[in-house]
This record gives structure tokens, sequence and C-alpha cells, in this order.
């Protein structure tokens, strides 16, 4: 059975490894961290905070038995390049990456040096399985394992979300990374255009400028709408929402942070919770198994958030399914 055929979604169940049932005590390990976020961003550091905690938790302790060698590269692709050959250089016992971009910098990296045996753990990729870059990765030999933040196949949920918070809407952009992963999310959402009867558009998000381009000129009137992707740099949030805000646009994001800063609503997974998870598969790897073992993890729930202050400005009311369903209602 192919790796790409075994993703799970047990959360932090694989996270638990009994420290009782060890015989020796855990070696001093050192480990390379490559993030987009940075540390100065507060969900940056959350997300490296729930990692080191969930280590801590195994026994892992910085400083007594364990090294941390960390850089974040921004949403910038030659910064992640970089940074990965520096974080290769300095040999570390196994590389935790946050987010596709820094998995296949890291991957790209290690190719290059022969290092391909290092293991590779990753949070909040984005439906790897689903890649032609980690479908190579579901080959037998190969050292990535780790837990994405969405699946693809749950991606047409966005435009049911969006007709049912803006039944007037016909007209649908989709705004997507241009790189080669996740493009299962545009596929899944293309693939229920007859049933809610839209038109889809894609957007690329090569860089702000071309977002907001893309935007300006997508929009005509009042039946128009916005589904952001997953794979979208975190650090256009506050310029995604902004446009949407400028231009009137009822838009689906794919994570509560988007409408805690104002958006309008949400349907996705919890983005801290898998560095927590992802502790659990650096624990279990570096005291013996090997990565080639442990399934892809799925998120283990997904969650919807509505900022009702927003769907106000927009002139929109929300159904109250939906705000029964929702996890949390900013009023």
């Amino acid at each position: 059975m192919r790796r790409r055929d075994c993703l799970v979604r047990l959360g932090g169940a694989l996270v638990a490894w009994p420290l009782a049932a060890r015989a020796q005590p855990l070696e001093h390990k050192r480990i390379a961290i490559l993030t987009g976020l940075p540390r100065d961003d507060p969900e940056g550091e959350a997300r490296l905070s729930a990692f080191l905690q969930g280590m801590a938790r195994l026994g892992w302790t910085v400083g007594r038995n364990l090294e941390i060698e960390h850089r974040a590269a921004g949403r910038d692709p030659e910064r992640y390049r970089e940074y990965a050959q520096e974080l290769v250089a300095l040999r570390p016992d196994l590389f935790l990456a946050g987010g596709t971009p820094a998995v296949v910098s890291l991957q790209a990296a290690l190719q290059r040096v022969a290092r391909g045996a290092v293991p590779v753990v990753f949070a909040n990729a984005t439906d790897p399985a689903g890649t032609e870059y980690f479908g190579r990765l579901a080959r037998p030999g190969r050292n990535t394992a780790g837990v994405m933040n969405f699946e693809a196949r749950f991606a047409w949920k966005w435009l049911e979300l969006l007709k049912q918070v803006a039944p007037h809407v016909t007209r649908v952009a989709i705004l997507r990374s241009e790189n080669s992963t996740g493009t299962g999310q545009v596929e899944a959402v293309g693939a229920t255009l007859p049933r809610f009867g839209v038109e889809l558009m894609a957007l690329g998000d090569h860089d702000p400028g071309e977002i907001e381009r893309g935007i300006a000129a997508f929009v005509h009137g009042p039946t128009d709408g916005l589904i952001v992707t997953a794979q979208l740099a975190q650090a256009e949030r506050a310029h995604v929402v902004a446009l949407a805000a400028r231009y009137r646009l009822p838009v689906v994001y794919p994570f509560r942070r988007y409408v805690s800063e104002g958006g309008l609503i949400s349907y996705g997974s919890d983005q801290i919770e898998p560095f927590r998870s992802a502790a659990g598969y650096v624990d279990r790897i570096l005291t013996g198994e090997r990565p080639i073992a442990l399934p892809v993890q799925g998120p283990a729930r997904y969650e919807t958030a509505v900022n009702l202050q927003t769907a106000r400005a927009l002139g929109l009311d929300v159904p109250p399914s939906i705000l029964l369903r929702a996890d949390e209602v900013i009023e």
C-alpha cells in the first residue's frame, strides 16, 4: 500500500509514547527548523512553542538533551532555498519543516548534497499526498513524515459555505498558489461548479501586487465572491482581508485567523496543533523508528469561524444553520 493511501486523522493520538517504556536515557540531538512565520509573529511563536511543549512532554528539553536551530523565510522563495542550504550544512539529526515550501526546499537541499537519509518531519504541509512532489515521497526509501493542515478532498466545502452565506454569488475567484503543490484544492472546487451554478476563475499569488491586480480585474459587481485556498502565504492575510473589504467581496478563508482579523468566514483546521502533533513523530524518529513507517496525519478536525461584523458590513445575513455549527462567532 502506498503511503499516500495511508492518510490518517489521528491528531495528537500518535504523539504519546510513554516515557516509562524507555530503557535508556535520551541521547543529545540537534534539530533544524525551517518555517515561514518568524518568531516575532504571534502565530509563529505559538507554533514553535507548541512543538517545544510537545517535545518537553516526551522528555526532550532544550539545553539538556536537545539543541534547536531555527530559520524563518517569510514568503521569499530565495530565502527558503538559502536557509535550507544553511541548515543542511549544519548536519542536524532531523529537520522540522513548517509548511510545504519549507519541506520542498529542505528536500531539494538534501538531494544536492546527497544527504537524503536525514529525516524531515513536516507540520502544516497542504495536502502533500495530492501533489507531484509528495507523491514521489510516497515511494519506499524516502525519509519524510508529518502532519498536513488541509486535505484537498474537502475544498469543495469552501464553495458550499460561500453559497450558503452569499447565495447571490455566481462568479467566484479562487486565490491559489502558483507553485506545483496543492493543485488538488482547485480541482476539488472545480468539480462541484455545476452543482452550485457558478463560474470559477483562478488568481495567482506570486506577490502582493499580483494579488491586488487579479482581484481588481476580477470584480465586476455584487454577484462576485472569493475563495482563499490553504496554500496562500500566511504573510498575505491582512492584505487579502483588506482587499476583500475594499471591494466588498464575500470571502471564504481556509483558517480561523483570517476571520479574527476581519475576514467573513472560514473553514479549515487549527494551525498550531499540527506542530504539537509533529513532536510525536520527531520523538519516534529520534528514538529509532523509520519515517517511512509513519503515515501522514490529516487534521484531527475542521472548524468554522464567522465574523458577524463583517457580514453586516457586506449586508449579508448568515444562516442560523451556520451559526449553530460554528466553532467561533465574532459579534
